[in-house]
């Protein structure tokens, strides 16, 4: 188990974490730009995975 294997799944979900900090928000163009980089990241993290 080498932590290099796993740092291209770290990335999409540190998109991820960033884009539930911004949904959280109670601003709407920060709740639809947290919205946008849930969906990136998780297609991405699926991406990467798959790999």
């Amino acid at each position: 188990m080498d932590i290099i294997q796993y740092l291209d799944e770290l990335e999409p979900v540190g998109m991820v974490l960033i884009g539930l900090v911004l949904f959280i928000i109670p601003e709407p163009a920060t709740s639809t730009l947290g919205i946008g980089l849930i969906v990136l990241g998780g297609a991405w993290w699926f991406y990467e995975w798959n790999r």
